[in-house]
């Protein structure tokens, strides 16, 4: 088994969701039951943490930063045995408190995804350490680009970087949901407002990522003078 992610909640699923795209050999490690469901609605394996380190080479680690710690330390013995590739999703957790937690120099990959990944559209910051591989590193990319943007950032630029693209949907749907109360408000039905919102903010951003224009240029292309 190739892939393990430790906890599968919304980050976690949206990236197994994007990563079953490039192969079927994922296992998951998590206690609620819709995780089960989500396992068994992929054909991917349900399993416990301890099984899933001893069968898996590469193990992303989905769960909340707070409980990082306590969800590593039964762990600990095996990891440092095997060392397999770490990719960890734990905001604000540095790499260098991830090897204290396991008390052993492992390969790790610290990244911050965003929930679009789910859909192949996600932007997910990565760093990593010395004991990633050139092949290894050229390899998980490969895999990774189903998920949409990866892009490699220095780790002192994570957190901020992480508060954008990380966050930032949350700000989006906010947006659109704002754009749809205005045009119901003038008598547009929800459903179609909520569509032309969504479409708009979708056109508008791939209009700036093609065109090579500064937002303030497209901006003023839109305005009409006075």
């Amino acid at each position: 088994m190739k892939y393990g992610f430790i906890g599968c909640g919304n980050m976690g699923s949206s990236l197994v969701r994007a990563l079953h795209n490039s192969t079927t050999d994922i296992a998951v490690a998590d206690f609620s039951e819709q995780s089960k469901t989500f396992a068994e609605e992929l054909g991917i394996t349900h399993t416990d943490n301890e099984s899933l380190v001893k069968d898996c080479d590469r193990i992303f680690l989905a769960v909340k930063p707070h409980i990082l710690s306590s969800c590593l330390a039964p762990l600990k013995e095996m990891l440092a045995l095997k060392k397999p590739l770490i990719i960890s999703m734990a905001a604000g957790v540095e790499i260098a408190k991830i090897e204290a937690m396991v008390g052993a120099k492992l390969p790790i990959i610290r990244i911050m995804p965003n929930t679009p990944t789910a859909v192949g559209k996600g932007v997910i910051l990565y760093c990593c350490n010395e004991l990633v591989s050139d092949e290894v590193l050229a390899d998980w990319l490969a895999d990774m680009a189903p998920c949409g943007i990866v892009d490699a950032l220095q780790e002192n630029l994570i957190d901020a970087a992480s508060a954008l693209s990380g966050s930032g949907p949350a700000y989006m749907y906010m947006l659109i949901e704002a754009l749809a109360d205005g045009a119901v408000a003038c008598g547009l039905p929800r459903d179609k407002a909520m569509r032309y919102a969504a479409a708009t903010m979708e056109g508008a951003a791939k209009m700036f990522l093609t065109s090579g224009q500064h937002p303030g240029a497209l901006k003023d292309a839109v305005c009409s003078p006075g």
